[in-house]
């Protein structure tokens, strides 16, 4: 097993990623250990022949400086050189996979604030029950705009119907 090349894609370590993405863009832009190891010096990153192959090779560990040395170097984004090789070879999938990333912290963010603001707004009503009905509508109300909005936004309006897009807020 040892002497078999390692496994690419997400199987790999964030190091291991690191090492097989170090050799695959070194030899996608033609260069030698040599080169590359001049480049990491002119960058300010003191880095040897040798040390480049064995980094490729796993005989290495490589630590953090060294690791956005190499990022400097290739003109990578630190995230797209650590992901995993087959999908961080495609600049534009490592980018998109985090827009989706970062949307769904978004929605993870937005979905508590939602819940606490519920819960705060039901919490108050409980001492003034006697507004419970006409806050509960207006609640309703607002969403229920909010999501014609959204749905008017991301489908166009309904066929045929004259829906007038509702004023941004």
């Amino acid at each position: 097993m040892a002497d078999e090349d390692p496994p690419q894609g997400v199987l790999l370590s964030g190091e291991g990623n690191v090492a097989v993405r170090i050799k695959l863009e070194r030899e996608a832009r033609g260069w030698s250990t040599n080169a590359l190891s001049d480049r990491m010096n002119e960058a300010g990153f003191e880095m040897n022949p040798s040390a480049v192959w064995r980094i490729e090779n796993g005989k290495r560990r490589i630590n953090l400086d060294e690791t956005i040395g190499f990022a400097e170097v290739f003109g990578l984004d630190l995230r797209n050189l650590v992901g995993p090789p087959q999908l961080a070879a495609k600049a534009r999938a490592m980018e998109l996979i985090d827009e989706i990333i970062d949307a769904f912290r978004a929605t993870q963010r937005a979905n508590l604030a939602f819940t606490e603001a519920r819960d705060a707004l039901d919490a108050y009503l409980s001492e003034y029950p006697d507004i419970r009905e006409e806050a509960d509508v207006m609640v309703s109300n607002a969403m229920a705009e909010e999501a014609s909005r959204t749905m008017l936004k991301m489908h166009g309006p309904p066929p045929g119907g004259d829906v007038e897009p509702a004023d941004e807020v």
